[in-house]
């Protein structure tokens, strides 16, 4: 459990540094390297599977109540990456 709640503080912090970014300079999102890394790595977590069973564990109450859970939202990170992703089509 150490593990999961070490990487859920992890792409915690990742995930609102990169909505921060978005927020204030969409662009800056696609040229900043660190921030690149870090919604690289969001993806890498949603897509890989280890947010599905995150957030699984959260559901059946295994996480500390204390713990920031944002990134773990239904549709929070979803939308997040859409939103970038939509970006680029505008731009095309």
């Amino acid at each position: 459990m150490k593990e999961t709640i070490r990487r859920i503080k992890s792409m915690e912090m990742y995930f609102d540094m990169v909505t921060q970014a978005f927020s204030i300079d969409p662009l800056y999102v696609k040229t900043d390297t660190h921030i690149k890394g870090m919604l690289a790595a969001l993806r890498e977590y949603f897509e890989g599977g280890e947010w599905l069973e995150d957030y699984q564990s959260d559901e059946r109450g295994e996480l500390p109540s204390d713990l920031k859970r944002g990134v773990l939202s239904e549709d929070g990170l979803w939308n997040l990456m859409s939103d970038i992703d939509n970006m680029d089509n505008i731009n095309e």
